[in-house]
């Protein structure tokens, strides 16, 4: 399937199910509004009782898509009013219908389901999963880390290339300061004890060798 199938795929599913979508609603909605006003509610809360129940349905919906698209827990707040409306315009369908039987009730209590399950599809229709950071790394092979290395080997060489001849230094040294004390040689080459004591063992060594 190609790009564009998909997508013409996506766009007539789409269409399909909110249009599914608004014909349970609107039924949902007479539904409620009938049993408001058998009720003894006023017109206007009689209209606007449909639109605060199935509308929390959908924003309470809304809430969790958007907590799983940023990779988020759900809200607990939004988990609940969707459960509570699901119940509550559930109910209400199904106690329009209950006065003519068993019946009359599941027919007026799938328009609610209806509507319910549509308003899912079409929200996890959109949801997108992030990446794994672990999966994209792993894609991504770290194409620098030789030249990285190749450099670093050559920082060292050409430390250890304008690095002075140790032996030399302390030689220098100990020519004007035959007396000289370890440390103080150290002090006065800028070398470390360990070094200085290594280039005098290694010049006791060769005895033969004289001292300049």
């Amino acid at each position: 399937m190609t790009g564009q199938d998909r997508d013409r795929y996506r766009t007539l599913t789409t269409a399909a199910v909110l249009l599914v979508a608004a014909i349970a609603a609107a039924i949902s909605f007479v539904h409620i509004e009938s049993l408001a006003i058998r009720y003894g509610q006023p017109v206007m809360a009689a209209w606007l009782l449909p639109v605060s129940i199935d509308g929390t349905v959908a924003v309470s919906s809304l809430a969790m898509l958007r907590s799983a698209r940023l990779n988020l827990s759900a809200p607990w707040l939004a988990r609940t009013m969707l459960l509570l409306a699901v119940a509550a315009t559930l109910a209400c369908n199904v106690a329009y219908g209950l006065p003519h039987g068993a019946p009359g009730a599941l027919l007026s209590g799938w328009p609610a389901v209806a509507f319910i399950g549509s308003a899912e599809v079409a929200i996890s229709m959109s949801r997108k999963r992030p990446p794994k950071p672990s999966a994209a790394r792993t894609a991504e092979p770290d194409t620098d880390r030789p030249a990285k290395r190749t450099a670093a080997t050559a920082t060292r060489t050409r430390d250890r290339t304008a690095r002075p001849d140790t032996t030399s230094v302390v030689r220098s040294a100990m020519a004007g300061h035959p007396d000289i004390s370890t440390g103080q040689l150290a002090a006065m080459t800028g070398l470390s004890d360990r070094t200085v004591r290594r280039v005098k063992a290694g010049m006791n060594g060769h005895a033969g060798e004289p001292v300049t």
